[in-house]
């Protein structure tokens, strides 16, 4: 699933769309993973931080160098499950999970 030559399966779908809650249908996470191989330049199976920076969006957040210790090395469905945090379906606990460290969240919570 990783590798960029490889197609998604149905199940390949279905446990990605577990993994990040069912933030995402099926034909999302087939786009999200087009993208992700996009990304994946090296075909290693997963998205170093030197290609995040390479979205521009990415690259100008302001909360991007903090953002790629935790995506540096993401494989796919990680990839999807840290984009599942952006979604409008996230709940806020998710988006505060994604970017305050989560040792913090359990001290603050």
């Amino acid at each position: 699933m990783g590798n960029s030559s490889s197609m998604l399966t149905q199940y390949d779908i279905e446990e990605v769309q577990g993994h990040c809650n069912h933030a995402f249908s099926q034909q999302e996470i087939v786009s999200l993973y087009q993208r992700f191989c996009q990304l994946d330049r090296s075909s290693g199976g997963f998205i170093s931080a030197d290609e995040f920076l390479s979205v521009p969006e990415f690259a100008v957040n302001p909360l991007a160098q903090r953002l790629l210790r935790t995506v540096d090395g993401l494989n796919f469905k990680e990839f999807v499950a840290f984009l599942s945090a952006f979604s409008p379906r996230a709940t806020l606990q998710q988006k505060i999970e994604c970017i305050v460290p989560r040792s913090l969240v359990d001290w603050y919570c």
